[in-house]
């Protein structure tokens, strides 16, 4: 990345927090672990959300799950009578966002904290990723009560990041960001090392959608085919050119249709009446986002309905790309630059992966960091997010607990600074 400009220098790490994190980190790796052991999926993550808001009421605060679903949100200073109100006098709400769900697959480890449950595993980061923002929220908490620290914030802990559309959207919803001014976040990243992270101002995910196309005809015997439609052939069509149908009509954004299933027919002397397949769409441009289902719509249709079968065409929007502000990414660069050091700090690249994070990032000025988690000194093979192999160099959290209470306090003294 390019060095650091004037008005960008690095944020310094308080002093207070070094003091927080010798007596808290153990701490910290031990619930990281609680949570790893424990996962619990999109819309079930009682146990996790009791966890969370058990830890911050001792430490004085007062957290409020979602009113109609797993998931918490939790003020610091805001003067407000819940979390899911703005502050009557306009200050500034610096809000920390977490997820807290788990996937439907198995750990492979073999560690102490490997998943307890069958067919669950923290293999996302999101038990770190709570882990982080439970630190800097008890970091903050206490650098406020011991009189050391001004400003107000707001730390979410999303349930079911991993369904689509999210949780954000119920987040939002409940009223959560009324009075937020910015939002930050982190995701691990096994493809970077430890002690380093990496940044991006503008898309940092892609939109994730999906659709479902479905080809009729009157069926036949394969000794005629030419008596009927060949749903079977017309199905291949749609697989193999749709996707350059929809990337030339999406250009110049990059629209990417990948097909991931597909069912006709169940006989080899049939031709089957009815065949279908399922696609992901994914883009970094909002606006592609948008006409998406139209385009894939009108790209199937040109296929298809030249051949005499007919189609069924359904579409579900998953979630936006993620576009990062440039402003809260800087505060996280300046942070970044204090707690790992400009050449530790390096440019993002941008993921075809979807985040819910990017429905607060449609709301308000919103960036996320990636977080470097892989030790190459290990030995180990690098393992991918969504794997049964993936884990984390617990060094990780100590470095988010900083990086995010340090940008943190850069957004607070940006926000009021007018």
């Amino acid at each position: 990345m390019p060095p650091l400009a004037e008005d960008a220098s690095p944020q310094p790490v308080p002093p207070w927090l070094d003091g927080f994190l010798d007596a808290h980190l153990d701490e910290l790796v031990a619930f990281r672990r609680r949570l790893h052991a424990h996962p619990e999926v999109s819309w079930a993550e009682v146990e996790t959300t009791a966890a969370v808001i058990d830890r911050l009421r001792v430490a004085g605060l007062s957290p409020s799950q979602l009113p109609e679903s797993t998931g918490l949100v939790c003020d610091l200073a805001t003067g407000t009578a819940s979390s899911f109100e703005a502050p009557s006098d306009g200050r500034p709400v610096v809000a920390l966002r977490a997820d807290l769900d788990a996937l439907a697959m198995e750990d492979e480890k073999d560690v102490a904290y490997r998943s307890t449950l069958p067919g669950v595993a923290h293999a996302c980061g999101h038990d770190v990723h709570t882990t982080v923002v439970l630190g800097a929220a008890l970091a903050l908490a206490e650098a406020v009560k011991e009189g050391e620290l001004t400003g107000a914030f707001r730390f979410i802990f999303e349930p079911a990041e991993e369904a689509l559309p999210g949780g954000a959207p119920s987040v939002i919803d409940a009223g959560a960001l009324g009075g937020v001014s910015s939002m930050l976040g982190v995701h691990c990243d096994p493809k970077i090392d430890v002690g380093q992270v990496a940044l991006r101002t503008g898309p940092i995910t892609s939109a994730a959608d999906m659709a479902r196309i479905t080809i009729l005809g009157p069926g036949g015997h394969t000794a005629r085919p030419e008596l009927t439609v060949n749903l079977l052939a017309v199905l291949g069509q749609v697989l193999s050119q749709v996707p350059e149908r929809m990337a030339k009509a999406a250009a110049p954004a990059e629209v990417l249709v990948v097909f991931g299933s597909t069912h006709g027919g169940d006989a080899p002397n049939v031709i089957p009446t009815r065949a279908t397949a399922t696609a992901t769409i994914r883009t970094p441009d909002v606006e592609a986002w948008e006409h998406a289902a139209e385009l894939l719509d009108q790209a199937t249709r040109a296929v298809v309905e030249p051949t005499g079968a007919t189609l069924e065409f359904a579409y579900r929007k998953g979630v936006p790309p993620s576009v990062n502000a440039a402003a809260p990414t800087r505060s996280l660069r300046r942070a970044a630059a204090s707690v790992v050091g400009e050449h530790n700090t390096v440019e993002a690249q941008h993921s075809r992966g979807g985040d819910s994070f990017a429905w607060y990032a449609r709301q308000v000025p919103a960036s996320y960091a990636r977080l470097g988690t892989f030790n190459p000194a290990s030995g180990a093979p690098r393992p991918d997010i969504h794997s049964g192999a993936f884990d984390v160099d617990e060094r990780s959290i100590g470095i988010g607990v900083r990086l995010l209470v340090g940008a943190a306090l850069a957004e607070r003294d940006r926000l009021a600074s007018g």
